[in-house]
Order: structure tokens, then sequence, then C-alpha cells
């Protein structure tokens, strides 16, 4: 069991390192596609509305995937899915190409993002999640680096991406090659004929038809209470990720524009544009902060609002990047610690859980950087980046102390 974690630990690790790279390689990628396709940068930000729709779609459909093929599977066809959208962003001749591989980008890494709290799920959860995550933003500091240093060189920098495509095709042809076995075992019923075993999305059903016939059987108050009770756990949890992966993006799209806002030509900003995933970093090698019995939120909250008032309202690039970085180590464990705590909620099973959580990811990356786009016309990028500055607010005062946010 133990040598099946660690595996399953090194599959996600390889996953998610490589959707990092990408990822965070989308920043620098939107101001470089701006300038060879000679197009407005607020119409490139479409980028990581791909993104976005991708997750979107898997939120949708996730379970039933799940229900029908194993982990496993999913895993290597998310791989697939972004080793294309990879390279159709890194080679794009067109503004239509480019959004195309933002979408596939974003189908592959949510099913990535999906099947990855599932795969490490289980009472260390959160650290699992954000050891791996911490490898993934560790490779997330090449991409801005390679993307600025071939981008000076003379090609674009942008034929970088490729370099993602190598191990999401190995690890989806090893995973092809690895016989699993389904996602529920078998077990034999009382005549010896094998039978599934009781799910807990269909327990789930019957806790809601129990709601439902409650006052019948005289049960009403009491399932009332526990049906509102789920319901407004799941809801808290899913804006909590919604604000955690919105202060997320907007660095992750936006950092390099800023440091372009400055003054300072694209490949260097590019090349700068790397503060931010290394103190993505750090924070991730770190981990969440435990100050007694306080949510990990409430110092990464404070810290992450530093960074932004940096970034924001100073104008000299080693303040904006310094800024950047401080705000990478705040932000880091946002994202873990609430997607953890979403799908430890009880009473609803994990594989629904993963699916609210990628439906949170994808309103808050379809969302956020547009807003913040918006008000960068209307404004400027350096006043439009204190929207991140409401968002941890919000967050902050959702994060009360709790078993499921304290745990970690």
């Amino acid at each position: 069991m133990e040598n099946r974690r660690r595996a399953d630990e090194v599959r996600i690790g390889i996953a998610l390192s490589a959707m990092g790279f990408v990822l965070a390689g989308l920043g620098a990628c939107v101001a470089i596609l701006a300038r060879d396709l000679d197009e407005p940068t607020g119409r490139l930000a479409l980028l990581s509305s791909g993104f976005a729709v991708g997750l979107l779609i898997v939120a949708a459909i996730g379970p039933r995937m799940l229900r029908r093929w194993p982990m496993p599977t999913v895993l290597a066809l998310g791989s697939v899915l972004c080793a294309i959208g990879a390279v159709l962003i890194a080679v794009a001749p067109a503004y239509v190409v480019a959004i195309a591989g933002g979408l596939f980008v974003g189908l592959g890494g949510a099913l990535l993002v999906l099947v990855a709290p599932l795969m490490l799920n289980g009472p260390t959860a959160a650290s699992r999640l954000s050891r791996v995550n911490a490898v993934a933003s560790g490779t997330g500091i090449l991409a801005p680096l390679a993307i600025g240093t071939l981008d000076g060189l003379g090609p674009t920098g942008r034929l970088a991406m490729i370099a993602a495509a190598p191990p999401l095709i190995l690890l989806a042809f090893l995973t092809h090659q690895r016989t699993t076995p389904p996602n529920q075992p078998t077990t034999p019923s009382a005549n010896g004929a094998a039978r599934q075993p009781t799910d807990s999305v269909h327990e789930q059903e019957v806790v809601a038809v129990l709601i439902d016939s409650a006052p019948a059987v005289g049960l009403g108050r009491k399932w009332r209470r526990v049906g509102r009770r789920v319901v407004m756990d799941v809801g808290v949890g899913w804006l909590r990720v919604v604000l955690a992966v919105s202060v997320e993006f907007c660095f992750v799209v936006w950092a390099v524009a800023r440091l372009i806002a400055t003054g300072l030509p694209t490949p260097t900003a590019a090349l700068l544009g790397s503060a931010f995933p290394i103190g993505m970093a750090v924070g991730r090698a770190i981990g969440p902060i435990q100050l007694r019995s306080w949510s990990p939120i409430y110092p990464s909250s404070l810290l992450a609002a530093c960074g932004t008032l940096l970034v924001s309202l100073f104008d000299v690039p080693a303040v904006v990047a310094l800024g950047l970085v401080v705000a990478g180590l705040g932000v880091a464990p946002l994202y873990p610690v609430t997607l953890a705590s979403l799908v430890a909620t009880p009473g609803i099973s994990s594989a629904r859980l993963a699916a609210v959580g990628a439906l949170a990811s994808g309103t808050a990356i379809l969302i956020a950087p547009a807003i913040l786009a918006v008000l960068a016309r209307v404004l400027d990028l350096r006043t439009a980046y204190l929207i991140t500055l409401p968002l941890l607010a919000v967050l902050f005062l959702l994060s009360r102390r709790s078993a499921r946010t304290a745990f970690v």
C-alpha cells in the first residue's frame, strides 16, 4: 500500500510539474503572443480563459468519467491533452490556434487537477498535495527563465513551451502500459458472486431521498439540518477555492505584463517573471504555516497582501519583482489547503468534491484575470492589481478555525 501511494505521488508529481511549467509560462506567452501576432495584450488574456473552460467542462463530466475509467487512464488522457495544448501555444501562427492551445491545456490540466486530490486523498492529503505542488512550482520557475532566454536569443520564446510535452507523453505511455485495477474493487456477496461495494455517491443519493421524504417519516428537521449543513460546507469550500485560485492566476497571467509596464523590455520582463514562481516554489516547499489552532490561510493571506502592495504601489522593476516573490510565498499554500479542505467535506463522495474543486478553479480562472484586464483598461495595471486585496480579505474571513483547515 505504501509503495502504491509513493508511485501515485510520483505520477501526480510528474504530471503537475509539466502542467506547472505550462501554467507558469502563460503570463510570458501572453506578452510574447501579443507581440508575435500583433494582438492587444488584453485579447490574449483569453488564453487563460481556454484553460478555465476546460476546467468547467471536466467539472461537469468528471465524476461520470471516473465511474467508467480508472484514475490512471484519466491521468494518461489529461497528460496527452495538456501536451497537445502546450505545443499549439508554442507554434501558434494565429490567434485562434493559440486559444485552442489554451483550451487543450485546460481540458488536460483539469483532468490532472481532478484526479490529483483523489489519488493523494487521505489524512495527509494537504501535505502530500503541498509536496507535489511544491515540485510543480519549482518546475514553474524554469518556464519564464527558458522563455525569456530563448526570446532574447532570437527565436520566439514561446517555443520553450514544447519542453513540457515529452514528460507528459512519456507519463501517458507508462501509465497506459501499466495494468491497473478498477477504482472500486469487487467483494464477494453471500452467494459467492462478485458485486460492487456501496459507493458513497449512491449513499449520498439515498441521503437526498431521505431528506425529500423526511416529513413523511417524522425526521424532517434532522435530515433538513444535515442537508443544509452539507450544502453550506460545500458552498463555503467552493468559494474558498475560487478566491485562492483567483488571486494566484491574477499573478500568473499578469506578472510579466506588470513588469513590462515598468519599462522593461519583453525578454527581461519574462526572465524577471520567474519571481512569482520562485516565491510559490519556496512557499510550497515550506508548507502551510501553522500558528496555534489558526487556519494556515491567515498568515498566507497577510503575506500575499503585502506582496500585492509592493507590486501595485511601486513602479520600480526591482521592487515589483520583490513583491512578486513575497506574493508567491503567501499565495503558495492557499490552493492546496483550500482544496484539501473541500475534498475532506464529510457526507459527499471525494469524486464529486474533486469535480466541485475543478469547477471552482475554472470559475476563478475564467473571471479573475478577465476582471483585472478590464480594470487595467479603465485605470492602469498597477492600480488594477489591488483587486486581489478584497479577494484575500473575503478568503481571510471565510477561513475561521475548523477541524478541516487546522489539521494541516
